[in-house]
This record gives structure tokens, sequence and C-alpha cells, in this order.
């Protein structure tokens, strides 16, 4: 099977903006655990809480992904990697909601880098209450797919990070910290809990921090600093893989036009690990 052929396909998927999720998340950040009241906005990102993948254990492969060739193409390569994206928040997104997500394959790219092939899979959401017609959220899911290392590849050279930062705040991702957004996202992906698999599977030097953890530490760093800010737009780019091996810092500073923010995380080398730009408005 071609995975070009899967441009264009569809699907839609309901849900209900449940106060648990909110209340989970917000503990696991270490912020107040109490249950949101409905209405209450959904903060940027946290809607990755919801329209999780509900998957037959016995349709998982080795790497606790789902098996190839449903909605997404089947890539043979082994390695599957959130490798950023980009969103628009149109309208708040309430607790208590109910919700449409339409996901449509917009581009399937095959490329070859220095470390091999890649692919790369372009998905576009739109998340809608249900009775609106009125898009709340518009979201571009990039997702990479690469070959495993193999023995005596050099690892790419670090990117040094922005400097100086206005803002910075340190985080030591523990398995526990990893473990709790796995099942909060209902990730089964094993670089994330399962160390011996990280390390000796895919050759990681620990567990892997999770791209889509870092983007939500980034605007909860932003939550900080700007409390009541709104975020129009929001766009990130992984960089560089973080481990629960070494702490890093999610860092941030004002641009001159006075409305966008860059942000970014870097690792305890002050390597760029994720960037990212918040247009406020």
């Amino acid at each position: 099977m071609d995975p070009r052929d899967w441009v264009g396909r569809s699907e839609t998927v309901a849900d209900v903006v449940t106060a648990a999720p909110f209340a989970a998340l917000a503990a696991t950040l270490d912020r107040s655990a109490d249950r949101p009241a409905p209405g209450t906005p959904l903060p940027p990102l946290w809607h990755w809480l919801y329209f999780l993948p509900v998957v037959r254990r016995s349709e998982l492969g080795p790497d606790g992904h789902p098996r190839r060739g449903g909605f997404l193409p089947p890539v043979a390569l082994p390695r599957r990697m959130w490798a950023g994206g980009e969103l628009a928040f149109h309208r708040p997104i309430l607790v208590g909601d109910s919700v449409m997500r339409t996901s449509t394959i917009e581009d399937v790219t095959a490329k070859t880098g220095r470390s091999g092939a890649l692919v790369f899979v372009r998905v576009r959401h739109e998340i809608r209450r249900a009775d609106e017609a009125e898009v709340a959220l518009t979201e571009r899911h990039d997702i990479v797919y690469r070959d495993a290392p193999k023995a005596g590849d050099a690892p790419p050279a670090p990117q040094r990070a922005p400097e100086p930062a206005a803002w910075t705040k340190r985080w030591m991702p523990d398995d526990v910290l990893l473990f709790r957004y796995s099942a909060l996202t209902f990730n089964g992906h094993r670089i994330h809990y399962d160390r011996r698999y990280a390390t000796q599977v895919e050759g990681y030097p620990g567990l892997v921090v999770h791209g889509p953890l870092i983007a939500t530490l980034l605007l909860d760093l932003l939550a900080d600093v700007l409390p009541g800010a709104r975020i129009a737009r929001f766009a990130f780019r992984a960089v560089r893989p973080l481990f629960d091996t070494q702490a890093f810092d999610v860092c941030g500073a004002p641009e001159a036009d006075g409305t966008t923010v860059r942000l970014w995380a870097r690792d305890h080398e002050g390597a760029l690990a994720m960037d990212a730009t918040a247009a406020l408005g």
C-alpha cells in the first residue's frame, strides 16, 4: 500500500469535555486539583486530553502504538514522533461542552535526511461544539516517521537555545510525571514509560519526554507570567529530544512587536529542544 493514498482520508470523533481529566492534568502540573465548574474554559492545548484514540490491546504494535494502517497511513519506518504543529484558537472550549473533531490527512511526504529515510504526515483537525457550525479550534499536527539509528551513527549537532530568556522555569521529568501524562492522553508509546524498551530496544539514554507535554509546559509558563492573556495562535517545532535523566528549562521572552512571544525548551547543556511562538490577541 502506498501511504500517499491516505491523503484526503477523514474521520470525525465525538467527545464531552469532562472535569476529571482537567483536574488530573492540573494536579500533574502541580496546580489545584479541584474539579472545574461547567463553563470553565480549557487552557490552550488541554484539548489533547479528549478525543483519545481507544484501541484494543490486541491491535497495538510492539512499540505500544496502534498497528499501522488505520486512520494514519501504514508507514513502515519504526520510529514515530510528534514533530510539531500549529494551532489557531477561535473561540473557547468549555468544560461540559459536547464537541466534535474532524481530522483529515492533508499530506504525506517521503524524504531522505542525514539519519536515513523520513516520512512526514500532516493532519488537520477542526474542533467545534456539537450544536454549532463555527470552528472553535483549528490544528495542524505534524508527525514524522524515521529509521532506527544504526551503530556508529553520529547524533546531529545540537543547536544552542536563544538567550537571554525573560522567564524560565525548571522541570525534572521524573517517570511519575511521564507516566501520568501517558495515562491522561491514553498514549501507549513505550518510550515514555518503559525504561527497558526505551533504552534496550530503541536505544535512547532514558525515557523520552512527550513532545505535547513540553508544548503544554511552554504555555503553562506563559500562563504564569501573563495571567489572563488570550492566545490566538501557537506554533511549535520539536528540535531535540529530552529525557528523564536530566532536568530541562522552559523559557520565554516577548518579541518587539508586543503581541508575539517566543517560547522554547532547552536541555541541561543549553541545547534547543523545542522552539515555539505564541501570538496574543
